[in-house]
Parts: structure tokens; C-alpha cells; sequence
């Protein structure tokens, strides 16, 4: 078995696609919804969230990376400087722990059918090299942890557990709450 992690250019959109949004719909969030504001969904793609995200792909830092498992694309990671993460940097709930310009980590999506077969951890640290080959001096995640089992159907952001095994550690909370409970902020170093 062999693992690739690649960042999502436009020569790449239709694998992310594939792991995103297999039926193509309009209306699906299309991994915007944590990223940037409605507005400015609206601006880049013209009405349109698929084209928005195209725009995104064309980008010097591409929003993401598509892993794939034997040359099929499985899994998508959301990553880049939360500077750049619009939604993130002007959130009032989830605001930097300090003053470090980090990377973020706001999505992580396993293909259906490709779930439970370990694709995170190769996709994770496909995410981290991503940032550290663009300079990041970290990698922070919001994870959650709610009791009982967590609806996966769209965007995931990860639990404690699947980013202590990716060598994260707990620097925080925020303001944000799931399930009752305050959301982590967790950072991996790259310095």
C-alpha cells in the first residue's frame, strides 16, 4: 500500500471533488463553510461554491491537500495559515492563543467507503509537511470530542486522540463548545 499527500491544485480539484462532493452538488458546502465568510464565497465564485473553490485551488497556498491510498484520492485535509483562513482569523470564539502565525487545521474528510482504514495519519502528516514546506512554525487543530458518535456526514474537525497520535499537543481551549464541552486548541511545532 502506498500513501501520497499532494496539495490541491487545479490539476487536482476533481480527486478532492471525488472525496468531497462525489455527486457534485451545488449546494454542498464544498469545504467553504469553515474557510471564508458567505461574502466572500459569493466574490471569488460568482454565486457558485464549486467555482469559489476552483479560485482557491489557483492560489500560491492551494486551500488543502488530497491523500491518496494506491493512487485513489481518499481523504482531504483543510489546512493553511490562519491569516489566510478569513472565517478562523476574525473568529471571536476561537482567537490564537498567542501570537504565533500558525497554520490551521479546520477540516479533515475521509472518503466514504475508505473510513476506519487508517487514512487519517497518513493524511494529517501529508497536512503538516504541506505547512512546513510553506514555513509554518506550527500546525494548530480545534478538535472535538462529544460523547457517543459523531455525525460524519459533511466536515469533521478531529478528535483529541487523532491529533495526540499525529505528535499534537493541548496549548489551549477556546470559547467554542460541542456537546457542552470547550473546544481544544492543539499545536504541533515545526521549529
Amino acid at each position: 500500500m502506498t500513501w501520497e499527500t499532494h496539495p490541491v491544485t487545479p490539476d487536482r480539484f476533481e480527486d478532492f471533488a471525488d472525496v468531497v462532493n462525489r455527486t457534485r452538488r451545488a449546494n454542498h458546502c464544498w469545504c467553504l463553510s469553515h474557510r471564508l465568510r458567505a461574502a466572500e464565497i459569493d466574490e471569488l465564485g460568482g454565486g457558485s461554491r464549486e467555482q469559489a473553490m476552483r479560485r482557491l485551488c489557483e492560489r500560491e497556498h492551494p486551500p488543502g491537500v488530497v491523500t491518496y491510498r494506491d493512487g485513489e484520492p481518499v481523504g482531504w485535509c483543510n489546512i493553511g495559515s490562519r491569516a489566510e483562513i478569513t472565517r478562523l482569523a476574525g473568529s471571536r470564539l476561537i482567537r490564537p492563543v498567542d501570537d504565533l502565525p500558525v497554520w490551521s487545521i479546520v477540516c479533515v474528510v475521509v472518503r466514504s467507503g475508505h473510513r476506519r482504514q487508517g487514512v487519517t495519519a497518513p493524511l494529517i502528516e501529508g497536512a503538516v509537511a504541506f505547512a512546513a514546506a510553506h514555513g509554518a512554525p506550527a500546525v494548530e487543530a480545534h478538535p472535538v470530542d462529544p460523547p457517543g458518535r459523531m455525525d460524519l456526514t459533511m466536515s469533521f474537525v478531529g478528535t483529541r486522540s487523532m491529533f495526540e497520535r499525529a505528535g499534537f499537543r493541548v496549548v489551549g481551549t477556546t470559547d467554542a463548545v460541542a456537546s457542552g464541552m470547550p473546544r481544544l486548541v492543539m499545536r504541533r511545532d515545526l521549529r
